[in-house]
Formats: C-alpha cells, sequence, structure tokens
C-alpha cells in the first residue's frame, strides 16, 4: 500500500502542476471551453473582477495548493521521514476540499470525480500509514 502511495502523490502533484501550467501558458483555456468554465466562477466566487478574469490566479492556487505539497508528500514518502503521513494525510484532505468547491461550482464531471477518489484514497492509506 506504500508503493500506491507513493505513486498517488507523485501523480497528483505532477497532474496538479501541469494542470498549472496550463493555467498560465493558456489562461482563458480555450481549447477547453474557458468563458463556460469562468462564468460560474464568476456567479459563486468573492472578488470575480479581481481573481476570476482568466485561470492564472487558479493556477497559483492549484500550484501552490495541491501541487507542492503532493510532491514534498511524495519526497517524505520516499525517504520513509517520520512525519510523512502526516503530510499525506493532510494532501488528501485538501484535494477531498478542493474537489468539493469544483463541485459546488460546476457540479458533478469525470475529472473531479476521478480526483476526490484518488483523495480519499490517499487519505485512508495515510492514515493507516506508519512510517
Amino acid at each position: 500500500m506504500i508503493k500506491l502511495l507513493k505513486i498517488l502523490t507523485l501523480f497528483i502533484g505532477i497532474s496538479a502542476i501541469v494542470g498549472a501550467v496550463m493555467m498560465w501558458t493558456n489562461p482563458m483555456l480555450e481549447s477547453w471551453g474557458g468563458e463556460l468554465l469562468l462564468d460560474p466562477l464568476k456567479e459563486k466566487m468573492p472578488w470575480p473582477d479581481v481573481f476570476f478574469r482568466n485561470f492564472i490566479p487558479s493556477g497559483f492556487v492549484l500550484f501552490l495548493l495541491i501541487g507542492i505539497p503532493q510532491l514534498v508528500a511524495s519526497f517524505l514518502l520516499f525517504k520513509k521521514h517520520r512525519y510523512a503521513s502526516y503530510v499525506a494525510v493532510t494532501c488528501g484532505i485538501i484535494l477531498i476540499l478542493w474537489t468539493t468547491l469544483e463541485w459546488w461550482i460546476w457540479g458533478f464531471n469525470p475529472m473531479s470525480n476521478l480526483y476526490f477518489v484518488l483523495g480519499l484514497v490517499e487519505t485512508v492509506i495515510s492514515l493507516k500509514y506508519d512510517s
């Protein structure tokens, strides 16, 4: 199970960083229907004219809240650090909260559903992990 946890944290961290880079390099996400994605953000989130004119701020939040912590958790797991499980369970909970926010904004969708399950699996395995 530890192998799975290491792979999960690495996968989630890398995919979050890739997603953030996509948001920075294509801030309107034209190829993904970005305008349709921005409208619900502007309706439901605070300060839409400041933070949700494009996806650049969202990319930074994804990078800092999901990407970096997941990679730190992965590094600690590979090093068998005594706090690795605590960091991983925290990352799993953050991912669950992130996807719950996505559901509130856009409703259920395959990508958010997948990452919710990954966050749940990460949390459960981390809670059972004793480094």
